[in-house]
């Protein structure tokens, strides 16, 4: 009798394990959809998901019916909320202040971290006092500033009711500079806590000028993160020089992040040969002394960028100084038109590749970087994990995989973009050491093969290898390669390494393999010109990505000179199972809106040719699409065979348009069954005030998110 009662199997469910148990377990849950499939199993779930959900987007149209349902829900732990994605985008009717004053609060009631599309300060107004213990804010907003409003008005109401604010993120919000430095200068109780800001705002045309970056720097000397578009033309009144950057570094001792950009036209040639004889007439206004003095001054930094549109000369001492200091604290560098960043000649490291510590890198329109460069920075930078190289002409696939060679057991995240020698083809046979590590990769759909510019005598010598000469005993600088076979402007192998070849690094046999598919490859993005076809990439050697999910795709140029085209190569991307988010910018292929001449294309024709067999990718789940514009009219819009097209995406559960849309057109999508959430975003350009979203009225937007919302979505 005791053995048949010991064969009875137990039952034992989940709910049996003690409440902290189980709060460990869903607060261990990660995934959204996930956590919402989990809520709907029973009650009990559902109030174990909402007291350990940490964060939460929401989005539809909170004015046709209550939001959050009555009773309202509670999400006690809840800190990070975003409110950014409600539409229509920060308008309050009158007649519901409740909804977006109280109603909140009492389901979030832990709410520390915000972001929020703020119109106008009557958002600010309505939420901010009701969580004073606020650290950290992100204003979205790209409608045009309020007409009439006061300088630091929308900002005002953050500071007073938010004391303890901490982060600040403004690089999503259109306003004026000035409306910074009032808000900040107004508040200065409130600033002296400021422990981060980003004021990369949108649409920012002239930048911060150097009286009020350092009236910022004033008052807000705890600052450890700084970001802002600056003013670096001499030619521009009250510009940013070596004694500004001087000032901002001794009120702000403290800082970490430090990031300078400069927002004017980059007007001068990059090219080597005689522009440089221009770029050396016009200099920047920071010199390499300046940046000594600047690095001296901020013994905390750990990351920095400077992005000019005149070049640094001879910036190599100063990246030197920087290294030596503190190779271990630097992690990232963003360089923009250094010149001298590293010259790579001969046994010793200079410029960049001093500092050891690096974990990302990003060289951009620094014309004097070449292969020996390339060469040396793998040697200095062994721990880097990301690297960007952009308008760098001198460099070919040579120096690429010496790079990669070097790198290979770090380098997780690489991009060559607008290098003139430097192809896709090119790229990708360069990458083979890496292609069983990169999980994101950038490269340009230059096709063919770009000629070869003639190289001077200097250049040439900073190719040469550790030993004095090209290949001698170093694989980093010659890849094994005999001295009588190398060749400054060869791109064919000449001696092709296989599985299991030995290699020697710096004196050490080691033993390696090339990769044969791209088994870590995440993310792949991709710039185009225009007309040019997709289908090339999988000849390049770019078939075989299995656990690729996302892919980013931008067309730029003039579609009106090209020859009507067949297809785009779209459903060339099924053969990739995973793919499930795709970004496809068209934003910057112009074209004709409405009448073409006789011979060439308007824009809807463009659309077909660009979605044609978008309807094929399966697994495609996300999608922000950028129609193509027609500048002289101002106009983007979806046209009637770009919604048909998308429609077929019949697994698609995000579509997100930046753009104008009929009405009559957005309906194609109320068919998609899996569809679940639609916007419309005129963020391309600040929105006029009086526009809600879309080319679609009020009604029109509301009529059709009440469709959405009403359907029967099948999980």
């Amino acid at each position: 009798m005791a053995l048949q009662n010991a064969q009875i199997p137990v039952q034992i469910h989940l709910h049996d394990l003690p409440e902290a148990l189980l709060l460990q377990i869903f607060a261990s849950i990660e995934p959204t959809r996930a956590r919402n499939s989990a809520s709907l199993v029973c009650r009990r779930w559902r109030d174990l998901e909402r007291r350990t959900r940490p964060s939460l987007s929401l989005r539809g149209n909170p004015f046709t019916t209550p939001y959050p349902p009555f009773p309202f829900p509670r999400f006690p732990s809840l800190s990070s909320l975003d409110l950014s994605n409600l539409s229509p985008w920060g308008r309050v009717p009158s007649h519901t202040p409740l909804l977006v004053g109280p109603t909140l609060p009492i389901s979030f009631p832990a709410v520390t971290d915000l972001t929020l599309y703020s119109r106008d300060p009557t958002a600010l107004i309505s939420l901010t006092h009701h969580w004073p213990k606020m650290k950290q804010v992100k204003l979205v907003r790209w409608h045009n500033r309020p007409s009439g409003a006061d300088i630091g008005s929308d900002l005002s109401p953050l500071f007073e009711n938010c004391t303890e604010i901490e982060e600040v993120d403004l690089s999503e919000f259109y306003c004026w500079t000035e409306d910074v430095t009032e808000a900040v200068s107004r508040h200065s109780l409130v600033a002296r806590n400021l422990m981060g800001l980003d004021l990369m705002l949108a649409n920012a045309t002239d930048g911060f000028r150097a009286s009020e970056l350092i009236s910022i720097s004033e008052a807000c000397p705890n600052l450890r993160r700084l970001s802002a578009p600056c003013a670096f033309n001499p030619r521009y009144i009250d510009f940013i020089n070596d004694a500004t950057l001087l000032r901002i570094a001794t009120n702000c001792p403290h800082l970490t992040t430090l990031h300078l950009v400069d927002t004017t036209p980059i007007t001068l040639n990059n090219n080597p040969g005689p522009a440089n004889n221009l770029q050396e007439n016009n200099p920047s206004t920071i010199t390499p002394t300046g940046l000594e003095s600047l690095f001296s001054s901020l013994p905390l930094l750990t990351d920095f960028s400077l992005d000019l549109s005149h070049p640094i000369l001879e910036a190599g001492p100063a990246l030197e100084s920087l290294g030596q200091r503190r190779a271990s604290l630097i992690k990232n560098l963003k360089l923009g038109n250094f010149q001298g960043v590293c010259i790579g000649k001969w046994l010793h490291l200079d410029g960049v590749s001093v500092c050891g510590g690096l974990e990302s890198l990003c060289l951009k329109n620094c014309g004097d970087v070449s292969d020996g460069s390339l060469a040396a920075i793998a040697r200095g930078c062994t721990r880097l994990s990301k690297f960007e190289l952009i308008g760098c002409d001198l460099v070919t696939e040579l120096g690429i995989k010496k790079l990669a060679l070097g790198l290979r057991r770090t380098l997780k995240e690489f991009c060559v973009s607008r290098c003139g020698l430097v192809s896709a083809p090119a790229l990708v046979k360069a990458l083979k050491p890496l292609r069983g590590r990169l999980e994101r990769l950038h490269l340009d759909g230059v096709w063919t093969q770009p000629e070869a510019k003639k190289v001077n005598v200097l250049e040439r010598q900073s190719d040469v290898g550790e030993h004095g000469v090209l290949g001698e005993n170093n694989d980093l600088n010659g890849l094994c390669e005999p001295r009588s076979k190398r060749s400054r402007h060869r791109y064919e192998e000449d001696v092709e390494l296989s599985f299991g070849d030995t290699t020697t690094v710096n004196g050490e046999c080691s033993q390696w393999h090339y990769y044969q598919s791209w088994d870590n490859l995440r993310e792949l993005s991709l710039w185009l010109p225009a007309g040019e076809f997709l289908s090339p990439l999988l000849e390049i050697g770019l078939d075989d990505c299995p656990n690729m999910s996302s892919i980013i795709i931008k067309v730029e140029g003039n579609c009106r000179a090209k020859p009507d085209p067949h297809t785009f190569g779209m459903n060339f991307l099924s053969i990739f199972p995973n793919l499930s988010k795709m970004k496809l910018d068209l934003g910057e292929a112009i074209g004709y809106a409405f009448t073409a001449p006789f011979g060439q294309m308007d824009l809807s024709l463009w659309e077909r040719f660009y979605l044609h067999g978008i309807g094929e990718l399966l697994s495609l789940q996300e999608l922000d699409y950028w129609p193509p514009q027609d500048r002289e009219v101002n106009q983007r819009t979806l046209s009637l065979p770009a919604a048909g097209l998308i429609q077929g995406c019949y697994n698609l559960r995000k579509l997100f348009i930046h753009g104008t849309a009929h009405e009559h057109f957005m309906r194609f999508f109320l068919q998609m069954m899996h569809l679940r959430d639609v916007q419309l975003r005129e963020d391309y350009y600040p929105a006029p005030e009086d526009d809600m979203s879309t080319e679609m009225r009020d009604e029109s937007c509301r009529r059709f998110e009440l469709a959405l919302n009403s359907r029967r979505v099948l999980d």
